[in-house]
């Protein structure tokens, strides 16, 4: 019997075959396993999660994946440290980092093809590549849709904005953007919770009764709009936060003791760091912190010791060690990326270019076993030393799996297609304890 394959790949007889097992009562989800010959991994165990991205794109040659044997073409100036970990070695310049190597895993050869920021950045930010007919779901909305969160909180923030976008999901799924990111000692602001220029409480009950009108009054046109049922949506929720001391709270950075907010130090990255461990310690489902910069195509040793790592070293090892001594990292999924690595060979101008065929990635907390690096490049840093590397696709597949959500969940978008949350990804079974 000839086997016809579909425009998404899937074999006619395969089809036949899902069909069969969905009367049985096992997903599609479930036979992609069985028929890829999935190991079991460790169930889920974080109820919350904290994404931290680099837009620009860190080199992995001068972080997390250095070559001190490579050429003089390839090395970069810096020299590797041990780390807390026998065996595993980071840069000099991120030694906070390496004193708490024990509690976060490095992924080294992860790779992919797309060189381009955007694109790459949409990549990486939803476990998808990139297609021009549709916009696939960051992380943060698809968190937000299957794990929900209190009334009076935001279900995702992002500090001070995300790369990550709603897509089919809808607006209603975007994060609340904090658009600026938290100073030292200060009492931190976020527009539609503070309340500001002698706004009260008694206001704002009065503006929400006259909503409540408005919306009977004109409920006849929202029933065919997604923007309008976000916007309802984001009115209701912003009114439950603003009459909320817990979110107010939340977000008031003031209220940490001086020597726990010393730790995370004076960088906007750190004191986000800090929001971030008491929005998650709240109820906050979700978390994204956004800090650039790593575009180094020039100046690259320079501008990393100087300004890019010194805050990533103190700001994320006092968040690891801050969710820990507070019980909350084993409940907690910490992942940290850019959108591609760099060129492992030096350029002209003490620079290294967009890469995306080798980079690395961090995971922590949510079952994932910390004090351990998963693959590994070649001696150069150029590609994966086993030809293939990780995929930002399984990486994803896996970070949703310690929230609890099947990557092979379908959603449909508004035209009805449906559509699985991770299409290509596969779960890493050997990041989980």
């Amino acid at each position: 019997m000839s086997l016809n394959i579909t425009c998404d790949g899937v074999r006619r007889r395969d089809f036949l075959k899902v069909g069969v097992l969905g009367a049985t009562g096992l997903t599609f989800g479930s036979f992609l396993r069985m028929s890829h010959g999935a190991p079991q991994v460790p169930g889920a165990k974080a109820k919350a999660a904290i994404f931290i991205n680099l837009p620009g794109g860190p080199t992995h040659m001068d972080t997390f994946d250095l070559k001190p044997n490579a050429p003089d073409t390839h090395r970069g100036e810096f020299k590797p440290i041990q780390t807390k970990v026998s065996g595993i070695e980071i840069c000099e310049h991120l030694p906070l980092l390496a004193s708490t190597m024990d509690k976060f895993t490095i992924l080294r050869g992860v790779s992919h093809s797309i060189a381009a920021h955007q694109l790459g950045s949409e990549y990486v930010n939803t476990g998808n590549r990139p297609l021009p007919s549709l916009e696939f779901p960051g992380f943060a909305a698809v968190a937000s849709k299957e794990l929900g969160g209190p009334r009076d909180l935001p279900n995702s923030v992002a500090i001070p904005n995300s790369a990550q976008k709603a897509g089919y999901l809808g607006v209603q799924y975007s994060p609340l953007n904090t658009g600026k990111t938290p100073v030292q000692g200060q009492s931190f602001n976020v527009r539609g919770i503070a309340l500001g220029n002698g706004l009260t409480i008694e206001d704002v009950e009065k503006r929400q009764g006259l909503l409540k009108q408005l919306d009977t009054a004109f409920a006849g046109y929202e029933k065919n709009s997604q923007l309008l049922e976000g916007l309802d949506r984001f009115s209701q929720q912003a009114y439950e936060m603003i009459t909320s001391p817990r979110a107010r709270a939340a977000f008031d950075i003031s209220k940490e003791k001086p020597e726990v907010s010393e730790k995370f130090g004076k960088s906007g990255f750190g004191q986000s760091c800090l929001l971030a461990t008491r929005l998650v310690e709240s109820g906050v489902r979700f978390v994204t912190i956004s800090t650039g910069g790593w575009d180094t195509h020039n100046d690259n040793w320079n501008r990393l010791k100087t300004n890019l790592l010194p805050p990533i070293d103190q700001g994320l090892s006092s968040l690891l060690t801050a969710l820990s001594d507070r019980g909350l990292l084993e409940t907690t999924t910490v992942y940290v990326t850019g959108e591609f690595g760099r060129t492992p060979k030096i350029n002209k101008t003490a620079g290294r270019d967009h890469y995306p065929r080798a980079m690395f990635q961090l995971m922590a907390g949510g079952g994932i076993k910390g004090g351990q690096v998963l693959g590994a490049s070649d001696d150069k840093g150029e590609f994966p030393a086993d030809g293939k590397g990780y995929s930002p696709d399984n990486i994803a597949a896996s970070f949703y799996h310690t929230l609890g959500i099947d990557h092979t969940k379908e959603y449909h978008t508004s035209s009805g297609r449906p559509v699985m949350i991770v299409r290509e990804g596969q779960i890493i079974p050997e990041l989980f304890a």
